[in-house]
């Protein structure tokens, strides 16, 4: 999924933190509490490969820096930063559109946050282990663009523009649930492969296929789109990435086996299926919850 060459995404919220003396790693503390239950709850768990969690350095805390740079198409497709922020653009134009048709009254997040290493948050601090995440209390998005990288080298996944695109658009796919109240309401902290953890994070899968199924289609989105068609092999490249994060093919390749009791986000099978069954049937497709228990 590329953009338009012509596409303006000078709208899209997005910044990058810049580094600061402010808070160091340590392993242990409140610091690591807060990373280990952000990863369970809203972003992938990295530590298992990157020891724990623990960095070097200080965090990535103050300065924002807003992405100026970054204003066509052109720029979307010639640099991942920039293409986070057509992404935002393009995300923020689909879900004003297609929030009222599901029930939801849409208000964009306040920021997309990319960092490096670790991040000062609404939700506390976090390091780049916890992969990209979702912070309920300030409305924010955060990303160490790295881990792009990482779902490639360490995780098998195809890579590709829409696929990095499918992350940012899941993180997003919390937001709309937040406002919702869903993430409030089923957020009891149990696990399993029936969990509410897992259908939450199933929805967002969903809702992230309803946007590439639709974001490049002016009918759908209702103005001018900022991406071109999406083609079989950026659908492709998407499900490579929604299978690379699978509680499955995490746990397998990190303690050898596979416990599904403690199952937060899914099989890689079933955040392919239901990517596609957004992708496919749009976002009124997405209800999860209504699943029987064993049917997801």
């Amino acid at each position: 999924m590329t953009f338009d060459p012509n596409a303006d995404i000078s709208r899209g919220r997005v910044s990058r933190r810049g580094r600061t003396a402010g808070i160091t790693a340590a392993g242990g503390g409140i610091g690591v509490v807060v990373i280990f239950l952000l990863s369970q709850l809203f972003g992938v768990d990295l530590s298992a490969f990157v020891g724990g969690g623990q960095a070097g350095g200080g965090a990535t805390g103050g300065e924002e820096i807003a992405l100026e740079e970054c204003r066509t198409g052109a720029d979307a497709n010639a640099s991942v930063e920039c293409r986070m922020k057509g992404a935002a653009a393009s995300l923020d134009q689909y879900w004003a559109a297609a929030a009222p048709e599901v029930g939801i009254a849409y208000a964009s997040p306040q920021n997309v946050v990319l960092f490096e290493d670790q991040v000062s948050t609404g939700c506390g601090a976090a390091s780049a282990a916890t992969g990209p995440f979702y912070c309920p209390p300030d409305e924010t998005i955060y990303m160490d663009v790295d881990f792009f990288g990482e779902l490639r080298t360490r995780f098998g996944s195809s890579g590709g523009p829409l696929a990095e695109m499918y992350v940012v658009a899941h993180e997003w796919g919390h937001h709309v649930q937040n406002l919702a109240g869903i993430l409030d309401a089923t957020r009891d902290g149990l696990t399993g492969a029936d969990s509410n953890a897992v259908r939450t994070e199933l929805q967002a899968d969903c809702f992230a296929g309803a946007w590439a199924g639709d974001a490049s289609d002016p009918r759908e989105v209702g103005g001018t789109p900022l991406l071109e068609p999406v083609t079989e092999a950026q659908v492709a490249d998407a499900l490579s990435a929604a299978a690379a994060v699978g509680d499955d093919r995490i746990q397998q390749a990190a303690q050898g086996e596979v416990s599904p009791h403690t199952f937060t986000h899914g099989t890689s099978e079933q955040r392919q299926r239901w990517f596609t069954a957004g992708y496919e049937r749009g976002a009124a497709a997405c209800d999860t919850f209504s699943v029987p228990a064993g049917g997801l």
